[in-house]
């Protein structure tokens, strides 16, 4: 009979600090997180020096939640999983120090963890019979990938944002409507309210590179638009603004991955990352996928989010692969998909 294998996982990339345990990489046995939004939301954003901080507070405290509620102790855990990069620098060394100071003390295997990959892993968890090979769209506040899933822990980018990710235009854009941080679930609620086709705002193609994306120009179509109607004293209807700039996101990101999934013969095609609980992104993708006969996976809405449980699925199978980090392992804030 196999042993069962126990990842102690550890994520605090940006402001959530999360700890969690995960069993045989796919099954969560606790997933503990402490947001820090409500502290950065007076910001309008992150403030990385209050992140760390607050990582420092709360660090010991999740991670012993997280062991109390799995019933387990760190005698029965395995290997230690922990985020490394990229991320903000300040907040990873927290979470780094952490996970090593355990693996050196208790004498646990450490196994550094890849912060996208993890969200790519966040699929595995729900979706127990998806495999590699897949293609995975991965869209978040600093992140907009088009990624191949080659292989557990292998992957090839075949796209990615030449500026703004999806997220951060998402909050962009927000902060100029007025509406708050953090931005993507505001926008994605009003847009519920407006009129997706009052305004036609530019969809971004890039000469050569049919799957990279741009959201630079496409945030400034939305000031320009806003700045226009104030000098011209007309009226602002917010839904409709934030409907016809969602439309214009959802509709690049949704044609570009479904015409790669196309191109490369692949018929699984899943999302990952914050902005993956948008629901209208969810359910414009759901409807191409079943028009071109793929398969559509996405992990639910905490799992898109940061949090452990994603991180302890990647390093489970970064484990069992015989990867192991040393003592020396460090912050990389700028980390590269694929990157060890």
């Amino acid at each position: 009979m196999t042993k069962d294998i126990l990842i102690l996982a550890i994520e605090t990339s940006c402001d959530e600090t999360a700890a969690a345990v995960v069993k045989n990489g796919r099954e969560v046995l606790s997933n503990i997180i402490y947001s820090q939004i409500e502290l950065h939301k007076i910001y309008g954003g992150v403030v990385p020096e209050i992140a760390s901080r607050k990582h420092i507070e709360k660090i010991n405290h999740v991670i012993e939640a997280a062991l109390s509620e799995a019933g387990v102790t760190l005698d029965d855990i395995n290997a230690i999983g922990v985020t490394y990069g990229p991320g903000l620098v300040g907040a990873l060394l927290v979470g780094v120090a952490e996970a090593k100071a355990i693996s050196f003390a208790r004498n646990i295997p450490l196994v550094g963890v890849h912060h996208i990959e993890g969200h790519i892993c966040a699929n595995y968890i729900e979706n127990k019979e998806l495999a590699p090979p897949f293609l995975c769209l991965v869209v978040s506040g600093g992140h907009t990938h088009l990624v191949m899933a080659k292989d557990y822990g292998e992957y090839e980018i075949i796209g990615r944002t030449r500026d703004d990710a999806a997220g951060e235009a998402f909050d962009k854009v927000a902060r100029a409507l007025g509406l708050g941080y953090p931005g993507g679930p505001k926008i994605d609620k009003l847009s519920r309210e407006g009129d997706r086709t009052a305004v036609v705002f530019p969809r971004a193609q890039i000469e050569g590179a049919p799957y990279d994306f741009s959201f630079s120009g496409l945030k400034s179509a939305v000031l320009n638009h806003l700045n226009s109607c104030e000098m011209k004293n007309e009226p602002v209807n917010k839904a409709d603004i934030a409907a016809s700039f969602q439309e214009a996101v959802i509709d690049v990101l949704v044609s570009k991955a479904i015409a790669a999934a196309i191109e490369y013969k692949i018929d699984k095609l899943a999302l990952a990352g914050g902005v993956a609980a948008n629901s209208s992104l969810r359910n414009s993708m759901a409807a191409a996928c079943r028009s071109n006969k793929l398969k559509f996976f996405y992990p639910s809405p905490v799992l898109c989010t940061d949090n452990a449980a994603m991180i302890g699925t990647a390093a489970y199978y970064e484990y069992i692969k015989g990867r192991r980090a040393g003592l020396d392992l460090n912050a990389v804030p700028n980390l590269r998909i694929g990157e060890r």
